[in-house]
């Protein structure tokens, strides 16, 4: 393994961390720090760092009131010699937020920051600075990379349980001490209200932590920032949040379930109809809780590529915001998709500039599962797949034409990531076994969910030639995360040679399946 290592950062995740999520505690849980300094502003949500790259990474933070952030960063935890980074002003207009991005880092090395929240009328006056560290991105291939990702946090009703230790999958995910983490999407349920128990089988009880804007489906703009505040409500995401940076990506629950523009809603537990309002205000809230650097620039998008070094890029794909609607996905011709063609073309221009050995494609959907949309009571499809095994129809024409760009292209190394289906599982796609031939085989993981209800596997469709060659997957529906099907997975690409091992993990890290890919490859 190649991979170097940072020995003070695994102790840090092992040992202090239950001090620094103590340090961080929001006063909403009853337990302000005692040593916080009266009136000051505090940063009780934590801190986190995100869309880290060789040079530059963003920070993230949420004051209790008015503040002016300061970011400081050092080589050492002792923080000798800090760097100073004036950051923006936090104020009601986002929710007392703020991201402060850092520019000319050193490569390949760990960054110690401390974020200090200061009063915006007396800067001498400022809180207990709250601690967190990143590793930038290396310039050097022998390094190697190492990352974990997964989706689908408090779904279906399962919500922060104390009598489980809340979000636990954060702590196993945190001790492979990663690069960073992928979030494949659903960070958030806001069409998901939590109660304060839930009936288990065999009359056990699941126990959550409630808050009043998870007591509805959210349609405000209060509502919405309140979901993402529930999570950093848990020590476990908190302490991972300040030691692992993210790349952050959205599906349907950040809005409500299986969403598409233009939508008008039949749930009869929204007052607010029109998706696009929903939609406007959660993307709002998303932009305001998660570090991405797209977001930031005027007419900010979701999709972007994080490049990491010569060994990775990731392309991070939006599958909400410019599909067409949900629907039997049969017809012979669609120009718009699930991607959108303007998207579609970025895709295919970046994958053909990328020089990266490997390609990760972040997809928040999966490419051969067929998911259905049976919300209004028509057998529509909610992602690519709609089981018909033969030609490419409706939306799977651009994965097709994506998929014969990267053959006739002879781009090499892409493989696809995803979550959404709330199982694990490993899908080889062959040109041998499809309807569709012209395409270079590869692989798509699936891992999830990270606290959510666990479902069984969905059909494949042969349009592409998929061979489930792993699966884990309950035989009933939405089991609760007391009862296992927790998944997260390991990508690990190591220096020296190139290869990329994909692990499949169980919530409490143990190993599922395993799978090597060689670099240089067409597809993969």
């Amino acid at each position: 393994m190649s991979h170097r290592p940072f020995p003070g950062r695994r102790s840090v995740l092992r040992g202090s961390l239950a001090a620094s999520a103590a340090l961080s505690l929001p006063t909403a849980l009853g337990a302000a720090p005692a040593f916080a300094r009266s009136g000051r502003p505090k940063a009780g949500w934590g801190v986190q760092a995100g869309d880290v790259t060789c040079d530059s990474g963003l920070v993230w933070v949420r004051s209790d009131r008015p503040a002016r952030m300061i970011v400081e960063t050092s080589a050492t935890e002792s923080f000798r010699n800090p760097r100073r980074w004036h950051g923006p002003l936090l104020g009601p207009g986002t929710d007392f937020t703020g991201t402060t991005p850092l520019r000319g880092l050193p490569s390949g090395e760990q960054i110690h920051y401390r974020v200090l929240l200061a009063d915006p009328d007396d800067p001498r006056r400022t809180g207990e600075p709250v601690t967190g560290s990143f590793r930038t991105a290396s310039t050097k291939r022998r390094d190697g990379v190492r990352f974990v990702w997964s989706g689908d946090l408090a779904g279906q009703g399962w919500g922060i349980n104390p009598d489980l230790g809340g979000y636990r999958i954060y702590e196993a995910m945190g001790a492979l001490d990663p690069d960073f983490f992928l979030c494949s999407g659903d960070n958030i349920y806001a069409d998901g209200p939590l109660t304060e128990t839930v009936a288990l089988p065999g009359g056990r009880t699941w126990r959550n932590i409630t808050t009043q804007e998870k007591a509805k489906v959210a349609e405000t703009l209060a509502e919405f920032r309140g979901n993402f505040r529930y999570n950093l409500l848990d020590e476990n995401l908190r302490a991972f949040n300040a030691r692992v940076p993210s790349i952050i990506q959205w599906d349907d629950h950040e809005v409500t379930n299986n969403w598409y523009p233009g939508e008008i809603l039949g749930d009869t537990r929204y007052t607010e109809k029109n998706v696009d309002v929903l939609a406007s205000r959660a993307r709002q809230a998303f932009s305001e809780y998660f570090p991405i650097s797209t977001l930031r620039r005027p007419g900010g998008r979701v999709h972007r590529v994080q490049h990491h070094g010569p060994l990775l890029d990731v392309f991070v794909l939006d599958m909400r915001t410019y599909r067409n609607a949900n629907s039997t996905d049969d017809q012979p011709t669609d120009p718009q998709g699930i991607l959108g063609r303007e998207q579609l073309e970025w895709l295919k221009r970046e994958l053909s500039r990328s020089r990266a050995v490997w390609k990760v494609i972040a997809s928040d959907m999966p490419i051969g599962l067929v998911v259905p949309d049976t919300g209004d009571g028509k057998p529509n499809i909610e992602a690519v797949a709609q089981g018909d095994p033969g030609r490419p129809l409706g939306r799977e024409l651009q994965i097709a034409e994506l998929l014969r760009f990267v053959k006739h292209r002879r781009i090499t190394g892409t493989v696809w990531l995803t979550a959404d289906v709330h199982y694990t599982s490993a899908q080889h796609y062959q040109p041998s076994k499809a309807a569709f031939t012209d395409f270079e085989p590869f692989w798509e993981f699936v891992s999830g969910p990270l606290n959510a209800g666990a479902f069984p596997a969905n059909t494949l469709d042969g349009t592409f030639g998929p061979d489930r060659v792993f699966l884990k997957a309950p035989t009933t529906a939405n089991v609760s995360p007391a009862d296992g099907y927790q998944f997260f997975g390991e990508v690990d690409i190591d220096g020296g040679s190139g290869e990329l091992t994909v692990r499949l993990r169980e919530q409490d890290g143990t190993v599922l399946f395993t799978q090597v890919l060689q670099p240089g490859r067409v597809g993969q």
